[in-house]
């Protein structure tokens, strides 16, 4: 609950309050100063005077209260003893009905200052719950501020950017290879079911038709069968749609194990596009080495440990989210900073940003140029044996060089 936040609150009300009393309080009318003539005065201050009208130029009389205090040169007789009068100061209300007449100031001090010590009294309360308000707050956002840590979070986060990065870049050179294998390795799967005869798929048709009238119908090979598929060989003259069924599945059988036999064949001295792109592929994570492959494989375990603990140290970020978090999110936040501190100096121990950098950059070397051709079939028949491994790694089939 923002009780501090009530607090402030209440002594602004308070504060507004007091100003409304002081406003609604009654006013002084227009007055004007003017002399008086004490003819006689008591002790306590009452007296009798006499002044000249200001308004209708006339003498007039009347009880007024003098200045018990004021100094007794200006009292009877001191003042005039011949005539044994005193003098004062007075005022005359200068407006309305009662114009001309008497004004004493103490008349109205009652009710005012009545209203006066209620409003006094609304702003000294209203001043000392704002006073504890803004202390009380700023003391609480200071305790609630406590653990902000945004440049360790933005650490944390470059770290994470970084691991992250590596991570995407081992992949890509990893896809990169796939992508350039795939197409050589179908050719060569392909080439290899070309060469099988249709013949071989008799005992899955328990011979029918024969392999010539097969042969005529322009099935001549698995792979024709495979490209055929189990609707057309159906339309055959004497094969039907069970004998096709398992006619193509012996076919699919014998293209299993093409697939994962065959070995796709480099020779560097007649370079072609396909083996090209291949070795330029293969080269970069033949270059990155298992540096890069341990570089990648650290940084994706490091992102996904950062991850949810950049999500949950995010209020740690700045001051105003810290301040907008809840008890419970601002608690998970500091255990978190605490966690990515704890990966930093391990990270800084073990010099893990530098790596991921390093292996970036090694990563991110392949270019597709004669240069960088030539160069990966220089490098193919100096490290055949070191392609050949990655190569397994990445899609599990091997190569094999032809000299």
């Amino acid at each position: 609950m923002p009780v501090f936040r009530w607090v402030l609150a209440l002594g602004l009300v308070l504060i507004g309050c007091s100003l409304g009393v002081y406003l609604a309080a009654p006013g002084f009318p227009e007055l004007r100063q003017v002399d008086l003539t004490v003819l006689d005065e008591a002790a306590d201050g009452a007296c009798t005077v006499r002044w000249t009208d200001p308004f209708d130029q006339r003498e007039r009389e009347g009880p007024y209260r003098c200045e018990a205090g004021r100094d007794p040169i200006l009292k009877a007789p001191a003042f005039d003893a011949g005539s044994g009068l005193g003098w004062d100061s007075g005022f005359v209300v200068a407006e309305g009905a009662d114009r001309g007449d008497l004004y004493a100031l103490d008349e109205d001090y009652g009710p005012r200052n009545a209203q006066m010590r209620t409003s006094d009294a609304l702003v000294v309360a209203g001043l000392l719950l704002t006073i504890a308000g803004l202390v009380g707050g700023n003391i609480r956002s200071a305790a609630r501020l406590s653990g902000v840590s945004s440049r360790l979070v933005r650490r944390a986060q470059r770290l994470s950017d970084a691991a992250v990065a590596v991570a995407d870049d081992h992949e890509r050179a990893v896809e990169a290879v796939r992508a350039a294998w795939a197409p050589l390795h179908r050719e060569l799967v392909a080439e290899r079911l070309g060469r099988l005869p249709v013949a071989r798929l008799r005992w899955a048709v328990r011979g029918r038709p024969s392999a010539d009238e097969w042969e005529r119908s322009g099935v001549r090979s698995v792979r024709d069968v495979l490209d055929a598929g189990v609707w057309e060989l159906a339309r055959l003259p004497g094969v039907g749609p069970r004998a096709a069924e398992r006619a193509v599945a012996a076919a699919q059988r014998m293209s299993d194990r093409a697939d994962a036999t065959a070995a796709v064949r480099i020779d560097s001295d007649r370079p072609e596009p396909g083996t090209t792109a291949l070795l330029v592929a293969l080269q970069v994570l033949v270059d990155g080495g298992a540096a890069a492959r341990s570089a990648a494989a650290e940084g994706r375990a490091l992102a996904e440990r950062l991850e949810p603990l950049l999500a949950d140290a995010e209020p740690c970020g700045t001051y105003r989210e810290m301040l907008r978090a809840g008890p419970g999110r601002r608690g998970q936040a500091r255990a978190s900073v605490t966690r990515l501190r704890q990966e930093l100096d391990l990270a800084a121990r073990t010099g893990l940003a530098d790596r991921f950098a390093q292996a970036s950059v090694d990563l991110l070397r392949g270019q597709n140029s004669d240069a960088a051709g030539l160069a990966a079939r220089v490098d193919f028949d100096a490290r055949s044996a070191e392609y050949c491994r990655v190569l397994v790694d990445v899609t599990g089939h091997g190569v094999v060089p032809t000299r």
